[in-house]
């Protein structure tokens, strides 16, 4: 299973040097890698560390081409705490080319998260509860038969 992990990067901080705490997307990498076979994660942070200082071009060509891959793997796992616009758009390319978007955010109110996810747990525990059941796993097989 080909898996996107979406979430806040930059957010809405007004410093271009400035990154949200990233510390999510190694327990989420681990917890998916752990409960869903075959597993495969892309972590667009593990393969671009440095982004935040790429010139125009480069980050251009990496924001398209990731967008891209959300329309084409099974499942984008977004994390939201706050509103993220990058997230968001990576959210909708996945959910109009049929693919699971499942969202970890509180923001169940927030019209990108309520209507483009196929689940929304409200934080990391709840998330975690309901792919160690298979709960989640189920979901996302509903999700991709149709």
């Amino acid at each position: 299973m080909k898996i996107f992990l979406a979430g806040i990067m930059q957010g809405s901080h007004r410093d271009d040097q400035v990154l949200h705490d990233q510390g999510y997307r190694g327990r989420l990498t681990q917890l998916l890698s752990e409960n869903l076979p075959n597993a495969d994660v892309y972590d667009p942070l593990a393969n671009h560390s440095d982004s935040i200082n790429y010139d125009d071009e480069t980050g251009r060509d990496v924001f398209f081409r990731h967008n891209r891959m959300c329309g084409q793997v099974d499942l984008v796992v977004a994390f939201a705490p706050e509103a993220s616009m990058g997230t968001a758009i990576e959210m909708w390319e996945a959910y109009r080319n049929g693919r699971a978007v499942i969202a970890i955010s509180p923001l169940a109110h927030n019209w990108t998260v309520k209507f483009c996810s196929h689940e929304i747990y409200p934080n990391l525990e709840s998330f975690e509860a309901a792919l160690v059941s298979g709960q989640l796993r189920e979901r996302v097989t509903e999700v991709l038969a149709r």
